[in-house]
This record gives structure tokens, sequence and C-alpha cells, in this order.
């Protein structure tokens, strides 16, 4: 098992561990690559009366997978904080009618300046954006801050 999966498999169990909702959407991590976090859900656990896609899920998810994206950078580079969503934007520009995959690709170089702010302050905002796309368009923009907090013992 590579580092990376050892890495992918810790966060999933995180979730489920720490974060209930996580089973009821039935996400799962899709691909890491160093870079970009693809998380995928299936339709059947997150649909709406119209059968499309639930908007809280879709959401949910982008959430879920901007939170992981900044675990996972923490988590390389040797460090542990807890991790808060402060200001999130959604826009859904397009029904979702089927499984879907989030994909968050954080900024480098916000992320490296986050990366340093919180090694040696404590404490860093770290902005991200993700995307869902249905079809070849893109059906859902997702930004969020989030806040890294030095664990305290």
């Amino acid at each position: 098992m590579t580092e990376r999966t050892a890495l992918l498999n810790e966060l999933a169990a995180t979730w489920r561990r720490d974060i209930p909702l996580t089973a009821a959407l039935g996400i799962a991590v899709e691909s890491y690559d160093g870079v970009t976090l693809a998380v995928r859900a299936p339709l059947s656990a997150n649909r709406n009366l119209h059968g499309t896609v639930f908007a809280g899920s879709l959401f949910s998810v982008c959430a879920l997978t901007g939170w992981g994206a900044v675990w996972l950078a923490l988590r390389e580079s040797g460090q542990d904080g807890v991790i808060f969503a402060a200001d999130s934007h959604v826009q859904f520009r397009k029904g979702v009618a089927g499984d879907f995959v989030c994909r968050c690709t954080p900024d480098t170089g916000g992320l490296r300046a986050g990366l340093d702010a919180f090694k040696s302050k404590g404490r860093a905002s770290i902005d991200v954006a993700c995307t869902i796309d249905q079809d070849g368009k893109r059906a859902v923009t997702f930004t969020s801050r989030y806040v890294v907090h030095a664990k305290h013992a």
C-alpha cells in the first residue's frame, strides 16, 4: 500500500467516524493525484422528488470535498489541525441527474501560503473551489474558505 493510499483510507475512516452524514451521502474518494481530490456520490442516496440530486447533498459533498482537500494538504505537509468551513458559496447551474463526482483543486500558491501560515502561527485561512459537472457542462460551482487551527491538548 502506498503512502497516498494509506492517507486516503485515513480520510475515508475520518469521515465515517467523525462526520456521520458521509455514510448517508454514500461518498467515496474516487481519486487523488496530490493536487486534485475527486469524491464520488450516488444519485440513489441523494435524490430528490424530481429524480435529480438534492441541492443540499450537492452542497454537502462539495463542503466535504473541500474539507478533505485541506485535510490532505495538511497531512502531506506533515501537519495536523482542526479544520472549519468559515464561508461558503454555491451556484447551482444545472440539475444533476445521476451519480456525480465533485472535484477540488486548491490554488497551489494560496494553499502553500496557508500551510506556511499555519506552520508559523498555528492558524490559517485556505480558499478552495470545487466543481461538479454533468454531461460535460458545469452543474455546480462551490467556493469556500476553510480556517485551520492548531489542535490543543
